[in-house]
């Protein structure tokens, strides 16, 4: 449900006294305390992911990067960059700082920024968003 390990989970459920909902606020603060660890760590891998919405009139780039080619390639790893991609089709921030900050379209509850986060603890290397491009006929 959340992509913590089990060993995570069942100490947030012990934290919590097994309340579900405790448990994943836990877990969320976990992965940002785990992201600011991790924040100073160089990235010099990563991809460039496109999006094209199903108009085909609507489209962008997106440079995702990370700390190694191993991370690049992992499944976790593609499908954020591509929720990203998709992110800058739908919301079509005018920066970074608009883009992170911006409602995560497949959650609302959360932000791109945490979103990221998340997944900084999941697969355990620092992730940023690089450059970006929306395109629009």
């Amino acid at each position: 449900m959340t992509g913590a390990s089990m060993m995570e989970c069942k100490r947030a459920l012990e934290s919590s006294g097994g309340d579900i909902e405790k448990a994943h606020e836990y877990l969320n603060k976990q992965g940002f305390k785990i992201a600011e660890k991790k924040s100073d760590r160089a990235t010099r891998a990563g991809l460039v992911e496109p999006y094209i919405h199903n108009n085909s009139r609507t489209g962008a780039l997106v440079e995702v990067l990370c700390e190694t080619d191993f991370v690049a390639m992992n499944p976790v790893f593609r499908e954020l960059a591509h929720d990203i991609a998709m992110q800058i089709v739908a919301s079509d921030p005018k920066d970074l700082d608009g883009l992170l900050s911006s409602p995560f379209i497949k959650d609302e509850s959360k932000t791109i920024e945490e979103y990221i986060n998340s997944k900084i603890a999941v697969l355990g290397e620092n992730i940023k968003v690089g450059r970006f491009v929306r395109f629009q006929i």
